[in-house]
């Protein structure tokens, strides 16, 4: 059903697939491309570099993501987002020859631009992952080690199930271990360096911004007890914001907005959508994304994710944000993960 939708919505006219993969499509109007079966065919097209028309603002790819409604919603990046974080990638952590980067995530998902593109404009190695294999962590393992993996991403919850592993050992080719997609927790920050001896950053960024929007270098025995998602990336605006778009003042939670080059033009086929999330920026050009995140600005500059704004409750007439609940929680040592919800007794009463 998902597959039929973006299909549909997409209206893609070309389906590039394999022959063995083509009963498994739902009906459509696209031309099916078989990789194997048509490479023959493939071959005999010119081997020269095609012309290119492309500018920064066209469209790089779209990626569908959960939507509220119960349909993904089809996020349009632009090629000037996603050639933004990949320059600032090499900027930032820069590879060698030697340097070896995995292909863990499924192509379905945005971190994998990263994952393929910044290796292949560096002239590095790309190793790419069996399918499924990032579910696999004895199959992940053994690559790294085969392969002398340097950088790798993980989601937390991933990383954990890796750091609880025996056999780290064989995995000391590791440079670097990038983290994204949920938060990551004080306690599993101190078990990664209690395991491994390479780099760990944090990486904040939705969807709509192609992939990263902030970042920050975890260290060992960290002051913070809650991981900050660190500063902006380059050419990125961070806004945290009351309800009423006014910057809330150091140390207070309000909305995480983002704006700068990295936005994407907004949703596919949805513009009521994307006029709701995407608004105009009262602080200067352009637009500024929504979120919907839960965040606040600490003494130093770097940024502390609280949750989600739609956590929100009230009890006895005041708003309370779950997140902040869970998220000192979360700063016990004997606390792995947290979930903070207001139950109803019989009679409704909170």
């Amino acid at each position: 059903e998902r597959l039929t939708y973006m299909i549909s919505d997409s209206r893609c006219s070309i389906l590039l697939t394999q022959q063995s993969l083509v009963q498994f499509l739902p009906p459509n109007q696209a031309e099916l491309l078989c990789l194997d079966r048509d490479w023959q065919s493939i071959a005999n097209y010119s081997q020269e570099n095609p012309i290119n028309a492309v500018t920064s603002d066209n469209l790089a790819y779209v990626i569908y993501t959960s939507g509220s409604t119960g349909k993904p919603k089809g996020v349009m990046n632009l090629h000037r987002g996603i050639c933004n974080n990949l320059w600032r990638l090499i900027d930032a952590y820069p590879l060698t020859l030697e340097d070896r980067i995995l292909q863990l995530t499924p192509f379905s998902f945005d971190p994998s631009v990263w994952e393929i593109f910044w290796s292949l404009i560096s002239g590095t190695t790309l190793v790419v992952a069996k399918p499924e294999g990032h579910k696999d962590i004895a199959y992940l393992i053994n690559l790294i080690a085969s392969e002398q993996v340097t950088n790798i991403g993980f989601v937390p919850s991933m990383l954990r199930v890796f750091l609880q592993q025996p056999n780290l050992e064989s995995c000391r080719c590791l440079k670097r271990i990038f983290c994204g997609g949920e938060a990551l927790s004080y306690e599993l920050n101190q078990l990664f360096f209690e395991r491994l001896n390479c780099e760990l950053h944090n990486l904040y960024g939705p969807t709509e911004t192609a992939v990263d929007a902030t970042y920050f270098q975890c260290k060992p025995q960290s002051n913070y007890q809650i991981i900050p998602i660190g500063r902006p990336i380059a050419n990125t605006q961070i806004y945290i914001l009351d309800q009423y778009l006014q910057p809330v003042p150091i140390g207070v939670a309000g909305e995480l907005h983002i704006g700068g080059v990295p936005l994407a033009r907004g949703y596919l086929n949805q513009p009521e959508l994307t006029a709701k999330n995407f608004i105009s920026n009262p602080f200067g050009n352009g637009k500024l994304y929504k979120t919907g995140d839960l965040a606040r600005y600490l003494p130093d500059g770097n940024i502390e994710y609280l949750g989600r704004i739609d956590n929100q409750v009230k009890l006895r007439g005041l708003r309370i944000e779950l997140g902040e609940i869970e998220s000192l929680l979360a700063t016990h040592p004997q606390v792995e993960q947290t979930v903070v919800i207001l139950p109803k007794d019989i009679t409704e009463n909170q």
